[in-house]
């Protein structure tokens, strides 16, 4: 008896997606199931199927690990909401992106609810460390429709596992770093020294050295393993805020993201800001912008991300790797100040993780107003005086 099952894949994070090279789903059989055929994914390993004459399953393992299909595979290999290399959107940027699905035929598994039992010890890497997988718990039955739509069928059974993401047991350093200036100040507040950890400063590489040009530098490795650019900083990623004109009732803010990592693209990415007056975004130039409202009562939060086909993609390290735009705000004249740094976000995120950001001491400052000189005014005085009594 074998049984068939669809698995679907939602994620409801808002603003963090899978990025390439996409998902890694592992689970553990409760009995003595084998993997028949699968459609819309494949196992990484068969396993040993020796015992099996004739048709060989498709993954003997008591501890299946899958992952999605490629672009472009046959049409009779493929399922809907699949072959997207693991690639998963964020709800928040785009929700009919935001799932994955495989069909799976299970042997060995039970003819009825009563027998079939639930998989265990699920694990997801998304693509890399960081999500944490409860247990399986059944719910109502899954109903589907018939072609005619004049007809229900009913799953034998359904049952959803729940993932969370941590971003402290993804990595122990952050992955992101924040950079700022102004047009009120000539200096430039860099990321802080060592913020992504500078364990890796012996196999970075120099910007424009022959190592950068070499051939295959760009090649991504199974360990996922970063190949950075020597940065004092050392971050994969830097986001550049930049306080670039005022006007009356608008001021307008620059945004650049650079991406020193030559083995990674980061296809979908997303940019998140918290700042007050996110809440009065009037334009916003060469990314797409959404609100984010946890709060009904508050709206300072807002997620940037790339038009698709333009700048949707954020190329490996190199001339190519930054993407930018401006943002034009409306002020409130009860809260609008550039004093003491208000006019910098209080936190960014880059794909979900919260970037470091640099000491608030270290912000751009206004400069000082001028000193009145006491003598010149008073010798003017005196002037004006002789001059009226000579008159």
């Amino acid at each position: 008896m074998v049984n068939q099952a669809s698995v679907t894949m939602s994620n409801f994070q808002m603003y963090r997606s899978i990025v390439s090279p996409g998902w890694t789903l592992g689970w553990q059989w409760a009995k003595k199931e084998v993997i028949w055929s699968m459609v819309g994914a494949q196992t990484t390993e068969q396993g040993d199927c020796s015992k099996f004459k004739g048709n060989v399953p498709h993954c003997c393992l008591r501890k299946p690990v899958v992952v999605d299909l490629l672009p472009g595979v046959p049409y009779n290999q493929q399922f809907s909401n699949c072959c997207k290399a693991g690639v998963v959107s964020a709800w928040g940027q785009d929700p009919s992106s935001s799932v994955s699905a495989f069909q799976v035929s299970v042997g060995v598994a039970g003819t009825s609810n009563k027998t079939v039992k639930l998989p265990m010890n699920f694990t997801l890497l998304g693509p890399g460390l960081g999500y944490t997988c409860g247990p399986a718990k059944v719910v109502p039955s899954t109903v589907y429709l018939t072609a005619d739509y004049r007809r229900k069928t009913q799953a034998l059974m359904t049952w959803n596992v729940t993932c969370t993401y941590s971003q402290f047991l993804a990595a122990k350093n952050p992955k992101c770093c924040v950079s700022f200036s102004s047009f009120y100040n000539q200096s430039i507040t860099p990321c802080p020294k060592c913020a992504c950890g500078c364990q890796n400063k012996n196999n970075c590489v120099v910007s424009d050295s022959k190592q950068a040009h070499k051939k295959g530098i760009n090649t991504p490795r199974k360990d996922n393993a970063p190949l950075l650019q020597c940065t004092h900083h050392m971050c994969p990623i830097r986001v550049h805020w930049h306080v670039k004109l005022n006007y009356k009732d608008y001021w307008r803010v620059k945004i650049a993201v650079t991406n020193f990592n030559y083995r990674m693209n980061y296809t979908q990415w997303t940019l998140v800001a918290q700042h007050p007056n996110l809440n009065a975004v009037t334009q916003v130039f060469s990314f797409d912008y959404k609100p984010l409202v946890p709060y009904e009562a508050i709206n300072d939060t807002g997620m940037f991300y790339g038009m698709k086909f333009y700048n949707d993609l954020l190329m490996e390290a190199g001339p190519q790797g930054n993407v930018q735009s401006e943002v034009l705000l409306r002020k409130n004249k009860d809260t609008f100040t550039f004093k003491h740094g208000w006019a910098f976000p209080r936190k960014v995120y880059f794909n979900g993780d919260e970037c470091l950001l640099p000491p608030p001491d270290a912000y751009p400052f206004l400069p000082n107003s001028a000193k009145v000189n006491s003598i010149t005014i008073s010798t003017m005085v005196v002037s004006a005086i002789l001059f009226l009594f000579i008159i």
